[in-house]
């Protein structure tokens, strides 16, 4: 009887731990684009959701990671590869995408957007470089993502 009480609870809550892990996946390829580099951002973990991102929706990529000095402000430039070619740039204010100014210490930053419905499915790679209000580069990063079928224009 014991046994029985004791799987009506732990179902239930593993069931919801599950429901709220699944959407947010991590980047487990995460490098830095200079491995010789000490940069001064270390980033921990890149977290994006949903993971495969869907044509035509949100996707969310939240960045954490560390400092060891304050950052009052700067630039994110992200770089964005299809199958090895550059199809996109675009540049960020920091404080656009975290609070400012950054303490010393652990910080997110977290970046949405939409992608258009007619975006092509596949893998893509992405670089961000991290500047600061003096140009200095904070840190540079490297990751693979994926693009999936799913699309807001067949749902329309």
């Amino acid at each position: 009887m014991e046994m029985i009480q004791y799987n009506r609870f732990i179902a239930p809550f593993l069931l919801l731990s599950l429901c709220l892990l699944v959407p947010w996946t991590v980047a487990n390829d995460v490098k830095y684009c200079d491995k010789t580099t000490e940069y001064d951002v270390k980033v921990q973990a890149v977290e994006i959701s949903p993971n495969p991102i869907a044509r035509g929706k949100p996707a969310t990529f939240s960045i954490s990671a560390t400092t060891g000095s304050a950052i009052a402000g700067g630039k994110l430039v992200i770089e964005v590869s299809y199958f090895g070619w550059h199809i996109h740039s675009e540049t960020h204010d920091l404080c656009d995408e975290t609070s400012c100014p950054v303490s010393t210490g652990d910080f997110v930053v977290s970046h949405s957007q939409v992608l258009p419905g007619f975006t092509p499915p596949g893998s893509y790679s992405l670089k961000m470089r991290m500047y600061d209000a003096k140009k200095h580069e904070l840190t540079c990063i490297g990751f693979d993502f994926d693009i999936g079928f799913a699309s807001s224009v067949a749902d329309s």
